[in-house]
């Protein structure tokens, strides 16, 4: 049994003074109560924190940042291993390697690297978490650059069900390295990952022209094709907010002199309402997101990705469930480019899937009245359907509560088989199941 002075980090139990700080997580709609939390300040307490909930029987849940949709890191009477006081990250500007340990933020990653001009790929919210981030696969600014964030990991060190600390590259234990580049946190709990760095300097720029929804079908198409056409530099995003307001530009990362000769292509796509050019550093770029990806809202949220974007797919984005695209809680929607580096890398490199994306398309919604909670969550889920069509897969790390046809929607079936084989080798009692869960076929493990 685990004793606080078996530790270097810290037990807490329900009623101790920083236990509802610790279980509280990105999604306010995960309100559950572990039976105990460790925050592992190293991976001994990892190890231990592993064998325990093993001996005592008990769900494991995984927190880095905390941001899965589901909120799944806090398990109802289970053993929530914190690692947010691992967070440290270390670069060697020389080599271009960072090693970041499993609790860390983006934010630290980025603060770390940028300070030699370097960065390599990390989501859009600075308080996300490396791991989970990584582990689905990685999506962000420097992706069409360089890469998906798993992408760009080197090795891994991870600790096993059994409570073994291995290390995973492309020449120790490579399909373990395989299924770490987008299979999840299925196989184990990563305490530290080795990333490949680059010379991105410290610049960008985004562009972003604001639309009435009567005036945004034409403008859209124009900005699809434009997209087609766009260097690596530049990731081309669409979204509508709460305002009504159709919103198309794109992200550069880089020279933003360089990034300045798409505007000219940009504005001649239609009038905007408001338009804004602005040149942020990267690190402010990295946390423009943060505030309206913030804490303590109630959250739900879809997915899918498209290998096309014809007219109609742009007409129901535009309408967002709906029969014109307005009414009351509608829910925010929004298009990320994929293609360049990503699409280099074949598919059989990872165990990530679908680089053959051209956007990934999202919806969320957030509020703070549970009241609201089926009306918000059904909104979403009608403008998703209406993508359905168009869709061909899923981002993992998009997935919510589809349970196994998620899974199925964000593996084709060789490599859903290849992952089954290796949480056979890895987890066969699928002791880490609290995730999007790939389960065993040695073991029917829990049923969804």
């Amino acid at each position: 049994m685990t004793t606080a002075t078996s530790l270097d980090g810290q037990l807490l139990v329900p009623g101790d003074k920083d236990y509802d700080d610790v279980r509280a997580v990105w999604n306010a709609m995960a309100d559950r109560r572990p039976r105990m939390i460790i925050r592992c300040a190293s991976v001994a307490d990892v190890v231990t924190a592993v064998r325990t909930a093993r001996e005592l029987d008990l769900e494991i849940g995984v927190r880095c940042g905390g941001h899965g949709a589901l909120g799944l890191a806090v398990p109802e009477d289970g053993l929530m291993i914190d690692l947010s006081p691992m967070g440290g990250v270390r670069v060697d500007p020389a080599q271009r390697r960072a090693w970041v340990q499993g609790g860390a933020l983006l934010g630290a990653l980025d603060d770390a690297s940028q300070r030699y001009g370097l960065a390599t790929t990390a989501g859009n919210v600075s308080h996300t978490g490396v791991g989970g981030l990584t582990l689905g696969g990685g999506m962000g600014w420097l992706a069409r650059q360089h890469g998906l964030a798993c992408d760009n990991v080197v090795s891994f060190e991870m600790v096993t069900a059994e409570g073994e600390v291995v290390r995973a590259s492309r020449t120790e234990n490579p399909d373990l390295f395989w299924g770490l580049r987008g299979g999840g946190g299925n196989f184990g709990v990563v305490t530290e990952f080795e990333f490949r760095l680059h010379p991105v300097g410290t610049q960008a720029l985004v562009a972003e022209y604001q639309y009435r929804l009567d005036d945004a079908l034409p403008v859209l198409r124009g900005w699809r094709d434009l997209n087609a056409e766009a260097p690596r530099q530049a990731t081309f995003t669409a979204s509508i907010g709460g305002d009504g307001l159709v919103t198309a530009g794109f992200v550069w990362v880089g020279d933003p002199r360089e990034g300045r000769k798409l505007v000219p292509a940009m504005r001649s796509l239609g009038r905007p309402v408001t338009e804004s050019v602005s040149e942020p550093s990267y690190l402010e770029l990295q946390r423009r997101d943060d505030v309206t990806g913030g804490h303590a809202f109630r959250r739900y949220s879809k997915g899918h990705y498209l290998r096309r974007f014809p007219d109609e797919a742009i007409e129901a984005f535009l309408r967002r469930g709906t029969e014109n695209g307005r009414g009351d809680n509608l829910p925010n929607v929004g298009l990320q480019a994929h293609g360049g580096a990503i699409a280099d890398v074949p598919d059989e490199d990872s165990a990530f899937s679908h680089r053959g994306t051209l956007f990934e398309f999202s919806t969320g919604t957030r509020w703070t009245d549970p009241g609201e909670d089926e009306a918000r969550m059904a909104g979403a889920r009608r403008c998703a359907a209406a993508l359905d069509p168009f869709a061909s897969g899923v981002y993992v790390n998009m997935l919510g509560d589809e349970g196994v046809e998620g899974i199925r929607r964000a593996y084709p079936p060789a490599k859903l088989a290849r992952l089954t084989a290796l949480k056979n080798a890895y987890d066969p009692g699928n002791v880490f199941h609290l995730n999007q869960n790939i389960r065993p076929s040695v073991s029917p493990g829990p049923i969804d």
